[in-house]
C-alpha cells in the first residue's frame, strides 16, 4: 500500500470508452493504480444479474454468459440524443437495450434483481467513476473526494456537462475536466521542452471509442493547445465492428445460418475479433477459433493485416482528415511539427502509424510514453497541479510552475435573423473565456427575447447543434431598437458554457447553464 500524504488526495481519471485508468501524483511522481487483478486499466464495462453488480473485469469476464445485460460504450451516449443518427447505428450492434427517455435522453434498460432497470449513460458512467475511485482508495489507504477527469478534446458542451454530472452522482468533487490529448501531451511533456517558439508537439489519440487530434506548444512549463480536431465516434470499436460484420457474413456463406440476432454469439466473436486485432498489431496473420458458436457449429477462420486493413482502410484513412485540419486551422506547416505523439490503444495499428508517418513525410513517430496511461498520467499531473502539492518535495518542484492553456473544439453563437450564425467565441480559443453581444427587439412594444445558442462551423446555424434556448421576459414596452439586452457566454476552465443577459434599463438579469435541460439561476 502507498503512503496517505495530501499530495495524493487528489486522483487522475481516464474515463475511456472501453478502458479506464486512475492514477495520482505521490513523492515527486505519477503513480498508476493497479485494480485488484493488478492491472493498470480497467474495462469499462457495467453488468447486471439476478443478486448483484459487478464493474470492471468481473462484468467482462461474464459478458458471454450475460451479453443483454452487461452494458459497454456508454460514453458514445453521454451528452447525445435517443435519435441522433450514431446512437441509433450504435444500437444496432449493442446487444443491451437503449431506449428513449424524458426528452429524447438516451436510457439503458436492462434486467437487475428480476426487474427492468433504466439507467441514464451518465448514471453508467458514474458507476466507473465509483470503481476507479474505490481502487484508488483501497491502494492508498484513505478516501478520496477530488479528483480530475479528462474528456474527449471535441466533446459538445453537453458531453462535458453530462461528464461532470457523472463525476457528482458518483460522489466526486470534480476540480477540473480536462481533454484527453492535452492530458497525454503533459505526460510526455512533463521534462521536456520544445527547443524552439515555432516548434509544435501533435498528439495523436485514437482510443476505443473516440478521436482526437491536439496542436500544442510546449515552452518552458506551458501547455498551449494551438488547435483541436477530431471525431467523438471513431475508435478501435469501429475496427471491431468491420471485423465481427465480416465473419458474420462468412458464417453465414458456409453454414447457411445468419448469427446476427444472437446475442451471445456476437458477443463471443467479437471478443474474439478483439483480440485478432490486438495480435495483427504485431504478426501479419491470425486464426479465430470458437467452439460452438452457434447451434453447435465450431467456427475456424483466419485473418491476415491486409485483409484487417482492407475492411477498415476507409476509416484509417479518415483519421488522417483532423490531423490535416489541425494544421490547417492552426495555420501551421507540417515541418514545423517536433514531435508527433501517439496515444490511445489504437494507435498501436501499424497501418494507421505508417499513413501517420507517411503523412509527416516520414517522421519517426513518438512512442515513449504508454497510450494506455498517458492520458490518466497527465490528468494526475493536473490534480497535483490543482491541489497545491507540497512543494518542499524537490521532485515536485518540476510541476509547480507547469500551465495548462485548453482551447475550445467548437464555435460558439447565437441565431441571427434569417437562421444565420453569429459566431461569439471562435473555435480553439483559449479557455476560460467570454464573449458580450447587445441584443435588441425588432418590434414596437415587444417584451420578450428569443436567445438560441448554437455551437459548430456551419455558418447557418440549421447545420449547427443547438445548445438550448431561452427567452428572456418582462422588458418595459419601447420602440424597436432602444431596449438594450446585454447578452454574455462564458466557457470556464473545464469547456462547460454558461450564458446570462441583462436588461441594462431594468437591471433584470438570468443566468442558464446549458445541458440538455436547463438551470435557472436568480
Amino acid at each position: 500500500m502507498a503512503g496517505t500524504d495530501d499530495s495524493a488526495r487528489t486522483i487522475g481519471i481516464d474515463l475511456g470508452t472501453t478502458y479506464c485508468c486512475v492514477a495520482f501524483w505521490q513523492n515527486g511522481r505519477v503513480e498508476i493504480v493497479p485494480n485488484e487483478q493488478g492491472n493498470r486499466t480497467t474495462p469499462s464495462y457495467v453488468a447486471f444479474t439476478d443478486s448483484k453488480r459487478l464493474i470492471g473485469d468481473a462484468a467482462k469476464n461474464q459478458v458471454a454468459r450475460n451479453p443483454t445485460n452487461t452494458v459497454f460504450d456508454t460514453k458514445r451516449l453521454i451528452g447525445r440524443r435517443f435519435t441522433d443518427e450514431s446512437v441509433q447505428n450504435d444500437i444496432k450492434l449493442w446487444p443491451f437495450k437503449v431506449i428513449s427517455g424524458p426528452g429524447d435522453k438516451p436510457m439503458v434498460a436492462v434486467q437487475y434483481r428480476g426487474k427492468e432497470k433504466q439507467f441514464t449513460a451518465e448514471e453508467i458512467s458514474s458507476m466507473l467513476l465509483i470503481k476507479m475511485k474505490e481502487i484508488a482508495e483501497a491502494y492508498l489507504g484513505t478516501s478520496i473526494k477530488d479528483a480530475v477527469v479528462t474528456v474527449p478534446a471535441c466533446s459538445t458542451d453537453s458531453q462535458r456537462q453530462g461528464t461532470r454530472d457523472a463525476g457528482v452522482i458518483a460522489g466526486l468533487n470534480v476540480i477540473r475536466i480536462v481533454s484527453e490529448p492535452t492530458a497525454a501531451a503533459m505526460a510526455y511533456g512533463l521534462d521536456k521542452k520544445a527547443r524552439f517558439d515555432n516548434d509544435y508537439v501533435l498528439v495523436f489519440d485514437l482510443g476505443g471509442g473516440t478521436f482526437d487530434v491536439s496542436l500544442l506548444s510546449i515552452l518552458d512549463g506551458i501547455f498551449e493547445v494551438i488547435a483541436t480536431a477530431g471525431d467523438t465516434h471513431l475508435g478501435g470499436e469501429d475496427f471491431d465492428n468491420r471485423m465481427v460484420n465480416h465473419f458474420v457474413r462468412e458464417f453465414k456463406r458456409k453454414n447457411k445460418k445468419n448469427i446476427s440476432d444472437n446475442p451471445r454469439a456476437l458477443r463471443r466473436l467479437r471478443t474474439a475479433c478483439e483480440k485478432a486485432k490486438r495480435t495483427l498489431s504485431s504478426t501479419a496473420q491470425t486464426t479465430i477459433e470458437i467452439d460452438c458458436l452457434y447451434e453447435g457449429i465450431d467456427f475456424y477462420s483466419t485473418i491476415t493485416r491486409a485483409m484487417f486493413e482492407e475492411l477498415n482502410m476507409d476509416l484509417f484513412r479518415k483519421c488522417m482528415e483532423p490531423v490535416e485540419m489541425c494544421l490547417k486551422d492552426a495555420k501551421v506547416d507540417k515541418s514545423t511539427v517536433l514531435d508527433v505523439v501517439l496515444v490511445g490503444g489504437s494507435s498501436r495499428i501499424p497501418r494507421i502509424q505508417q499513413l501517420l508517418q507517411d503523412f509527416f513525410d516520414g517522421k519517426e513517430l513518438c512512442k515513449s510514453i504508454n497510450p494506455d496511461e498517458a492520458v490518466a498520467y497527465g490528468a494526475a499531473v493536473q490534480g497535483a497541479i490543482l491541489n497545491a502539492v507540497d512543494w518542499k518535495c524537490e521532485n515536485s518542484r518540476i510541476i509547480q510552475d507547469l500551465l495548462l492553456l485548453d482551447a475550445t473544439p467548437l464555435s460558439l453563437g447565437l441565431e441571427t435573423d434569417g437562421g444565420a450564425m453569429n459566431v461569439l467565441i471562435p473555435k480553439n480559443r483559449l479557455i476560460p473565456t467570454k464573449a458580450t453581444v447587445i441584443l435588441s427587439t425588432d418590434s414596437d412594444n415587444q417584451t420578450s427575447i428569443l436567445i438560441r445558442v448554437y455551437e459548430g462551423e456551419g455558418t447557418r446555424t440549421c447545420d449547427n447543434h443547438l445548445l438550448g434556448e431561452f427567452e428572456f421576459c418582462d422588458i418595459p414596452p419601447a420602440p424597436k431598437g432602444a431596449p438594450q439586452i446585454t447578452v454574455v457566454l462564458g466557457i470556464d476552465a473545464d469547456g462547460i458554457l454558461e450564458v446570462s443577459a441583462e436588461d441594462e434599463t431594468t437591471g433584470q438579469k438570468k443566468k442558464v447553464i446549458l445541458n440538455k435541460r436547463f438551470y435557472f439561476k436568480s
